[in-house]
């Protein structure tokens, strides 16, 4: 389980990362992953033409708002974390930002809530179980791609 959170968490650091270092490239990246993405969960879902377009408005609203919420939210976390502010942080600070990484952990949880029972009479339970796994599959091939290139 800590391994995935790990996952999730550098993923998410790479994709700032990378959205960070310009407008017209950011916007390209993340399309073309978004496009990946998109065949890549189609093919392992195997979606039939009705269920995907019943699918992909639901699943891109859920991965709109889930997006937006990491940026604003883990963005003002790694904004108190730079440049040594840890260190500097008394435990009131530490318990109100604590108190916040919980909050919008409940937030992603109630997020992916809705997302499977607005999911559940479209594909059903046993695509919604393969579409954790195909996301979980997709980020590692990601994940693969970006150590590979870097290295």
């Amino acid at each position: 389980m800590k391994t995935k959170n790990i996952l999730t968490l550098l993923l998410v650091l790479i994709s700032y990362g990378i959205f960070a270092q310009g407008g017209g490239l950011l916007k390209e990246k993340k399309e073309q992953i978004k496009t990946l993405k998109v065949a890549f969960i189609t093919e392992q879902l195997q979606l039939t033409s009705d269920e995907a377009e019943k699918f992909w408005p639901i699943y891109n609203a859920f991965d709109d708002k889930q997006f937006e919420l990491r940026k604003e939210k883990m963005g003002a976390f790694r904004k108190r974390m730079d440049d040594g502010a840890i260190e500097k942080m008394s435990e009131k600070e530490a318990s109100a930002l604590l108190a916040q990484m919980e909050s919008t952990e409940a937030e992603l949880y109630q997020l992916k809530k809705k997302l499977i029972s607005d999911l559940k009479p479209v594909i059903g339970p046993l695509k919604i179980i393969k579409l954790k796994k195909a996301e979980e599959d997709f980020n590692k091939k990601l994940l693969q791609q970006y150590r590979k290139k870097r290295d």
